[in-house]
């Protein structure tokens, strides 16, 4: 049985350094951009659904005075709208989360959506207001 040599198992070494280095980064970019579709279809499809079959009960998307997202678990204080309201909509605080890990930023009424709601994540750089943040609205 022949044994390895020290130059041998030096070569293997590095090449494997040399695939790590090339391919790490393509795993650690697509685990970001997993995250961003992750939040965009979050944003665009899962709460928006929720937040219209709230609007359909109450009569209005949840207001910041009713507790925002946090309506869509709990019934608001308002008997008026606690009659009305048919949830809890969603069952987990992490439904009003993004990818990773930190609550969606709403607004009712919106700035952008002045009729109804805006709803963002500040995105991988966790910055309001930058290019990568991800909205229910067209950015300019």
């Amino acid at each position: 049985m022949r044994a390895f040599t020290l130059l041998e198992l030096l070569m293997v070494i590095v090449i494997i350094g040399l695939l790590a280095v090339f391919v790490a980064p393509s795993f650690f970019g697509a685990g970001e951009k997993a995250k961003v579709d992750l939040t965009r279809a979050k944003i665009d499809s899962g709460l928006g659904g929720t937040l219209n079959t709230y609007r359909a009960h109450v009569g209005h998307f949840p207001t910041e005075e009713e507790g925002g997202l946090k309506a869509l678990m709990q019934k608001p204080d308002n008997e008026d709208v606690a009659k009305k309201w048919g949830g809890p909509y969603i069952e987990k605080l992490i439904d009003l989360q993004d990818a990773w890990q930190r609550d969606l930023v709403y607004r009712s009424p919106g700035q952008y959506n002045e009729k109804g709601y805006d709803l963002s994540s500040p995105g991988p750089d966790m910055q309001e207001g930058t290019e990568d943040d991800i909205t229910n609205w067209e950015k300019t």
